[in-house]
């Protein structure tokens, strides 16, 4: 069974994330573990015991209004509660305590968080969404903070066709217990060289997925392979996005060239399933 951990701070933004896990839980056994990280400032008179006091009077008081939250939200979607618990931690920052914890808990298979797009000073300093895209090692899916939760029938999986056999294997491992369709999709420049599309479909007909289709995009001139990127959501209406993110940029590199996937998590309106891209040596 799958373990999903679903993060929130109360707003009514958060429950996006949580609405898709809900929905997610309905299709598919899964253990869903909310968790609310909190922060209590240390004030200077404080001695260790006063801190540890005062944590705990906060965690308890986070528990309780974690539970009535959770309720509260199985009850506005009438969803019948799937197998979950409630986790309030102490940290520093929401995406240091998540993945903190994601160390800490081993089985957490992804991570269910709601995104409601980024100032210009946000995205240079990066917001929990954003840094959980681009450092977790576990899988993030990140939902529009206006998106309504439907059942997952259809995939996009947008590919530059490096390491795609390994990609897709996770890909077809996603979807196959959702029965969703999957269109693999590669946005090509207009001087990429590929072999015509029936036969490139024709290899992937049965060998990853059974319900599985081809789609390859050539870029117009002057507009971004973001910018088709959108063209092909709004075409093919995925319930899903999958992209694969390079997490081994340096610092520099991050803030002057930010990553494709961690733009489409603040852009699309769909849900977008983050992997982490793996490094060949």
């Amino acid at each position: 069974m799958l373990k999903i951990l679903a993060p929130t701070d109360f707003s009514i933004n958060s429950k996006a994330g949580l609405r898709f896990a809900l929905r997610w839980s309905a299709q598919q056994k899964l253990e869903i573990i909310f968790i609310h990280i909190f922060h209590v400032n240390r004030l200077p008179q404080w001695t260790d015991a006063d801190f540890n006091i005062n944590v705990d009077m906060e965690a308890e008081d986070k528990t309780r209004r974690l539970h009535k939250f959770v309720q509260a939200l199985y009850k506005s979607t009438n969803i019948n509660p799937a197998k979950y618990s409630c986790v309030v931690k102490n940290g520093l920052s929401a995406d240091i305590g998540i993945m903190d914890f994601c160390r800490n808990y081993k089985g957490i298979d992804f991570i269910c968080i709601a995104t409601r797009g980024a100032g210009k000073l946000d995205k240079l300093l990066g917001t929990t969404t954003g840094n959980l895209t681009t450092k977790s090692p576990v899988p993030v899916i990140t939902v529009p903070g206006n998106y309504r939760a439907n059942s997952i029938k259809r995939i996009l999986y947008a590919t530059d066709f490096r390491n795609y056999k390994e990609e897709l294997r996770k890909v077809a491992a996603f979807a196959r217990p959702l029965g969703a369709k999957i269109n693999v999709l590669h946005l090509s420049r207009s001087n990429d060289v590929l072999a015509d599309g029936k036969t490139i479909n024709n290899q992937f007909k049965g060998k990853f997925y059974k319900n599985i289709d081809l789609e390859i995009d050539k870029s117009q001139t002057g507009q971004s392979l973001l910018t088709n990127l959108q063209k092909q959501i709004k075409r093919l209406k995925p319930s899903l996005i999958i992209m694969f993110t390079n997490q081994h940029r340096s610092f520099f590199q991050r803030i002057a060239f930010p990553s494709k996937t961690e733009k489409v998590s603040f852009t699309t309106t769909i849900p977008l399933l983050s992997f982490h891209k793996e490094q060949k040596t």
